[in-house]
């Protein structure tokens, strides 16, 4: 592996994938939803913090049990961005759940206390204190507790067949949904399109002194989060906490969810990093059943462009397969 063009690609990845899912969102008002398409908003809880949901179904049949989707979105991104896969999936039959990670979109944030508890506690364990956000930062632990959250929520859910649930994810996402099956049995299938499954590239040359240096600063009280709306990639919003992405490859992770069909959706011409050390690493590695399907003469970003329909309905297939047609 080439490290270096390693660090440097991984970087531009998530520059052009998070452009892509924004270019695909659509501009519509999205409280008028179409006739054929049940919708509703969500309170999901993660560790103490809200995060904000929205659930799609088709509205007939209103009250069978559905195989589930539980889709999340990468670095720099929110919810929105992926309604029309949310719909495209509905009409497919399935009970289809999105959200913002904590400290994105519509989500609540995680807080820090700006000074020290008082001395004494009080029996309830409450005090009075101020306190401040932690937003649009990335952090692929948080991130990949609040898609394992979203499942834990989900399968609470009237309408969701707890035998059926699955994930999807693109890009930086791609590795999460991975991650969380790894160590959720409940998640039988997976679909990672043009995924990124290891953050290691912080750790690689020059990145590993910076990143053990903001490190031992945070450590030390010196160096707080990133401020909300940093740009330190390209144009892509939020900046990463170096010391997680240091701790998070999924690539590891891919051999641990035998439970787990899953399917990776490669672009031929893939430009921004090499496939051999992620999605062809963790299909090689998976050991469930799996499916590789490499879509020609693209590169990373056409995906969610002239490659769209074919990658949904290859998701489509998959979950058809592997939810839908599970234990019948």
């Amino acid at each position: 592996m080439n490290q270096l063009l390693y660090g440097r690609s991984y970087a531009a990845l998530l520059i052009v994938a998070a452009t892509a899912l924004t270019a695909s969102a659509q501009n519509k008002d999205w409280t008028m939803m179409p006739a054929d398409i049940a919708f509703r908003q969500a309170t999901i809880i993660s560790e103490g913090t809200r995060m904000a949901a929205e659930v799609y179904a088709p509205k007939q049949p209103a009250t069978e049990k559905l195989p589930t989707i539980v889709m999340s979105h990468g670095w720099g991104g929110v919810a929105a961005q992926l309604r029309g896969d949310a719909m495209t999936f509905a009409r497919a039959g399935y009970l289809v759940v999105i959200f913002d990670y904590r400290g994105w979109g519509a989500s609540d944030s995680r807080v820090f206390l700006t000074g020290p508890q008082p001395a004494e506690r009080s029996k309830d364990l409450r005090f009075t204190a101020e306190v401040q956000e932690v937003r649009e930062v990335v952090d692929p632990l948080d991130m990949t507790t609040d898609l394992a959250n979203a499942v834990n929520w989900v399968w609470g859910e009237p309408q969701c067949d707890r035998e059926k649930i699955g994930l999807w994810g693109s890009s930086y996402s791609g590795g999460h949904v991975v991650y969380v099956a790894a160590r959720d049995p409940r998640v039988k299938a997976t679909v990672s399109q043009v995924p990124a499954f290891d953050s290691r590239w912080v750790l690689l040359g020059d990145e590993a002194l910076k990143t053990y240096q903001e490190a031992t600063d945070r450590a030390h009280g010196k160096l707080g989060y990133p401020a909300p709306g940093l740009k330190v990639i390209g144009n892509l919003r939020g900046a990463p906490v170096r010391e997680k992405l240091m701790q998070y490859a999924p690539v590891e992770d891919a051999a641990r969810a035998s439970q787990c069909a899953m399917l990776f959706i490669l672009a031929e011409k893939e430009e921004l990093f090499d496939n051999k050390d992620h999605g062809l690493k963790a299909f090689e590695r998976a050991t469930g059943p799996k499916k590789l399907v490499t879509i020609p003469d693209i590169t990373h970003y056409g995906v969610y462009l002239q490659a769209k329909k074919q990658a949904q309905q290859e998701a489509i297939a998959w979950y058809d397969a592997n939810l839908k047609g599970a234990q019948q």
